[in-house]
């Protein structure tokens, strides 16, 4: 079976008064019908880069200046701006971190949400009506006719990101990229959330491109795992493999960092130091002035992707893994 999204070489620099730096670095994967791709990261290691790269969302001063993202061996790179917005919301669709922020705070939610559905499913204005509240009801929001009429202030922080999610599925996209959607969600709102959100993928057979810095998340939701760092990928594999066996020293230390059930410690393994910004990066790996597995060559040579004992699905980036 052809994927659904396959992503090669993607390349993304801004250019600065300092001079161009990349922040995604020839990045490639692909994801199956209804399978999801979890993409692992601290903060400011691409991975919301990436997705706004694909959703072609990317300002100046930044811009995608290489490889190709292709749906259903559509090339959405080479798409026009005209064409793009047929795109956008339709046959793709994105969830974003930050409900309050992504949704209009003057406009109702079913105003925002018929807008979107009479555009790409070309249903007059009762039609698409229904179909707003039938989405709304479908994930979950109690009196959606009501919720229909109201504005995002009226809706507590996990019902705006509900309404997100209705509006992101209204019109059936065959792809959906869910950048940290239960990152300002307090333990118990964001456990319904992933719930709802795998039960609405397998009633809707998506393919699902997951962003968090929550290995939790990641365990629950997520098919595969690419695990990225200063706009690289580090490693790539099936979750459950990741997790329980991580090759690159960056994996094994993000996994270590987290608390583990029935294991009192006085303090949580940290990774020393912080992510460089792009233009302070090491010559070779991005990760050698943190790694505790460092070698003389990690400093002036990049490690590239290799098979993991000769297996197709797994890979790693590291000229000393675990």
């Amino acid at each position: 079976m052809k994927p659904v999204v396959q992503v090669k070489d993607l390349e993304t620099t801004f250019f600065l008064k300092s001079g161009p730096f990349r922040a995604v670095n020839k990045i490639s994967y692909e994801i199956n019908k209804g399978e999801t791709l979890g993409i692992v990261g601290e903060s400011g290691c691409g991975k919301s880069v990436t997705s706004f790269s694909l959703m072609r969302l990317i300002e100046r001063p930044g811009k995608v200046t290489g490889g190709q993202f292709l749906l259903n061996d559509q090339n959405i790179l080479n798409l026009s701006d005209r064409q793009m917005e047929d795109v956008r919301g339709g046959k793709m669709a994105m969830i974003f971190q930050e409900p309050m922020t992504a949704l209009n705070p003057v406009l109702t939610i079913g105003y925002q949400m018929d807008e979107q559905i009479q555009k790409h499913l070309k249903l007059n204005k009762k039609d698409a009506r229904d179909r707003a509240i039938e989405m709304l009801q479908l994930v979950g929001i109690p009196s959606a006719k009501d919720r229909y009429e109201a504005y995002p202030h009226h809706l507590s922080g996990g019902m705006r990101q509900r309404a997100m999610i209705a509006m992101a599925l209204s019109c059936n996209p065959q792809f959906l990229i869910a950048d940290e959607p239960t990152t300002a969600l307090d333990v118990t709102i964001q456990a319904q959330i992933l719930e709802l959100f795998q039960t609405l993928q397998e009633k809707m057979n998506m393919s699902v491109q997951f962003i968090t810095h929550d290995l939790g998340v990641i365990s629950e939701v997520s098919d595969k795992v690419m695990v990225m760092y200063g706009g690289h990928t580090c490693e790539t594999g099936p979750t459950q493999d990741i997790l329980n066996s991580p090759k690159h020293p960056y994996t094994g230390a993000l996994i270590q960092s987290r608390p583990k059930m029935g294991h009192r410690v006085s303090r949580l393994k940290t990774i020393e130091g912080s992510v460089p910004a792009p233009h302070e990066l090491p010559k070779g790996c991005p990760f050698a002035n943190r790694c505790g597995n460092v070698l003389e060559q990690c400093w002036n040579n990049k490690p590239q992707l290799q098979p993991v004992n000769g297996a197709t699905n797994r890979a790693v980036a590291c000229f000393n893994p675990l």
